[in-house]
């Protein structure tokens, strides 16, 4: 059974840094994609960025490039999103996933249909 574990969100003043972390269980890098989404208050879920089975691809969202960075540690079966010039925007709830290989297109990278794992979250909140 896979299981995703978020955290590292928090509270933060606009400029500042956090890292979120996703620990993931019952499943290898190898097989999955693996992604970061956000969702804010009375908006619909968007796609922040996705790293490929063993970090071959990375995608980011206009939004956030140059500011978040995607990685992964296969050892520690952890997915890492680092979060440098935080905005007020980027407030949200931040949401780990998985996405199988198998049922990958490369053209749904941020189509949250392409997951079929989840994690339960964490809150990121950008003070200004």
């Amino acid at each position: 059974q896979v299981q995703l574990v978020e955290s590292g969100g928090g509270s933060v003043q606009a400029g500042g840094s956090l890292k979120l972390s996703c620990t993931a269980s019952g499943l290898t890098f190898d097989d999955y994609a693996m992604g970061w989404f956000r969702q804010a208050p009375g908006k619909e879920r968007e796609g922040v960025s996705c790293i490929t089975w063993r970090g071959g691809t990375t995608y980011y969202a206009d939004s956030v490039k140059g500011r978040f960075t995607i990685s992964q540690d296969n050892a520690k079966n952890t997915v890492y999103l680092q979060m440098n010039s935080l905005k007020p925007e980027d407030t949200a709830m931040y949401y780990c996933a998985a996405a199988p290989r198998a049922s990958w297109y490369w053209s749904l990278h941020f189509s949250a249909s392409s997951y079929n794992n989840w994690g339960q979250g964490t809150q990121v909140t950008v003070s200004s």
